[in-house]
């Protein structure tokens, strides 16, 4: 895997992969990657005039597809109108928001990051022939999944916490994921990656002193877009990933590099805790997965 880059994508001729935040930045980048190796590529983006600016640019393998994941309506409108695809890259999200909740009560980040995903996955699960891939972030590590209070409703609020928790859960589902895939005997896999440090604009949205600092960060330690993407582009295309498996940059503690496969936190591979997440999402967006 050493220097994997976009000319080692397998050809992807024939294939659907739906990513969703296309419209910018990695999930932008994963796109027009995705479509040079010959996938139709769905960009499934709640800014839509955003997304179909992106979309001249890659050309006519780019199909613009609204879908608001703070919004779980929106999460079953999209679904709906998906007939098939090969695989789902859930990448969109917020990061470091001021408090706020979604159309359905949640708070902003992991209904956002990680409510509207689940969602989505277990409404498009039947329709997936390949793999869904999740995209986490180096900072799960210092996550901490409160199932009594997952969406800050009796603590203070933490805007860094909130974004770790998010993080954090992604991970874990990617993994209870899997296990309920190869319990059910599905031919399907569960991915997770996550970027390293992106320059992108999504560090610029948090309404705080975090902006410049966030700033000077990309200048010193930020890599491209197209870095980035790189381990959710491997993630999604490659024959040699394992099932469950995380990839990230494999440089300066994750931060920068070609993929690779990544460690994780002693929480993110609790098995009794995700579980408890798992039932609890399913409460909380009212879908209910079906193993086949």
């Amino acid at each position: 895997m050493s220097g994997w880059d976009t000319s080692d994508i397998p050809d992807q001729s024939g294939r659907t992969i739906i990513v969703t935040g296309a419209n910018s930045g990695v999930g932008a980048a994963t796109a027009r990657a995705l479509a040079g190796a010959g996938a139709q590529v769905i960009m499934a983006c709640r800014d839509e005039v955003k997304a179909r600016a992106v979309a001249n640019t890659i050309g006519e393998r780019a199909h613009v597809r609204r879908l608001d994941l703070a919004d779980l309506a929106s999460v079953r409108e999209f679904a709906d109108g998906v007939e098939h695809a090969d695989v789902l890259i859930n990448n969109a999200g917020v990061l470091a928001v001021p408090l706020g909740r979604t159309a359905d009560g949640f708070e902003m980040q992991i209904g956002t990051n990680y409510l509207g995903h689940f969602a989505l996955t277990g409404l498009l699960l039947d329709k997936i022939s390949d793999r869904i891939v999740a995209v986490s972030s180096v900072v799960h590590r210092w996550g901490r999944i409160d199932v009594a209070d997952l969406n800050w409703e009796q603590r203070r609020y933490r805007r860094a916490a909130a974004y770790c928790q998010s993080k954090l859960a992604n991970l874990m589902f990617t993994r209870e994921l899997q296990r309920r895939l190869s319990a059910s005997g599905s031919p399907k896999i569960a991915v997770a990656a996550h970027p390293g440090y992106a320059a992108t604009g999504l560090q610029f949205h948090t309404e705080s002193f975090v902006n410049p600092v966030m700033a000077l960060g990309n200048r010193l330690l930020g890599q491209s877009p197209e870095m980035g993407a790189l381990p959710s582009l491997y993630a999604a295309t490659a024959a040699s990933v394992t099932p469950g498996g995380f990839y990230g940059p494999t440089r300066l503690g994750g931060l920068r590099g070609h993929p690779g496969p990544s460690g994780s936190s002693t929480a993110s591979k609790d098995e009794v805790t995700a579980r408890r997440l798992w039932d609890l999402s399913e409460q909380l967006t009212k879908v209910s997965y079906h193993f086949r």
